[in-house]
């Protein structure tokens, strides 16, 4: 059976950045772990044993990665900044990949552009996101139909996104862009908490 110790997210897993996980565990696809839910890429200073939630996350997040190999093979995920981007890479770090397909959705670049990015030796495919979910947007870029989903178990969801996912190569609405440019152009980064009811 596929352990999270013989991948991936491993690493991840140990210094406790996976968290609010739907799904964590072996797919339907021989050797391959899948995850749900959110990675800590910046936390908070500890007081005394006080256990205090993430500054910043990469949340809503869909991955996979294989057994025995280094690499997440497929990610998607929103970041509140693009700028946390460089966190994200850094936390990541060799689990990334040239041949991983990682998707990012972040709340303040251009609403109208979707861009594409070499960074930290990986390829990352940066997105708006349009008021939904990660797991909508993503399907929905993947052209992958929400009611055949809906009768999959929570590995079988992980798995036809990442089957899809694997295989997408953007197309000609992806700008080809910087790190350094995106960040040049990014707006304000959203407090999430305002306007909630207290």
């Amino acid at each position: 059976m596929t352990t999270i110790d013989n991948t991936a997210f491993g690493p991840l897993e140990a210094e406790e950045r996976l968290l609010n996980g739907v799904f964590k565990g072996p797919t339907g696809v021989k050797g391959r772990f899948g995850f749900r839910g959110d990675i800590a890429i910046e936390f908070q200073p500890k007081l005394a044993d006080e256990k205090r939630p993430p500054e910043k996350c990469c949340e809503q997040v869909i991955a996979v990665a294989n057994e025995g190999e280094p690499h997440i093979s497929f990610l998607s995920g929103f970041l509140l900044s693009f700028g946390y981007l460089k966190l994200l890479a850094e936390v990541l770090g060799e689990a990334l990949s040239p041949t991983g397909k990682y998707i990012l959705y972040c709340d303040n670049i251009d609403l109208s552009k979707k861009f594409v990015i070499d960074y930290a030796g990986a390829t990352f495919y940066i997105l708006p996101i349009d008021e939904a979910t990660v797991y909508n947007e993503t399907l929905e870029l993947l052209y992958l139909e929400k009611t055949e989903l809906k009768r999959l178990d929570g590995a079988g969801k992980v798995d036809a996104i990442a089957n899809a996912g694997v295989k997408f190569a953007g197309d000609k609405k992806f700008i080809k862009s910087t790190y350094e440019e995106l960040v040049a152009t990014m707006g304000p980064v959203r407090n999430p908490y305002e306007n909630r009811p207290v």
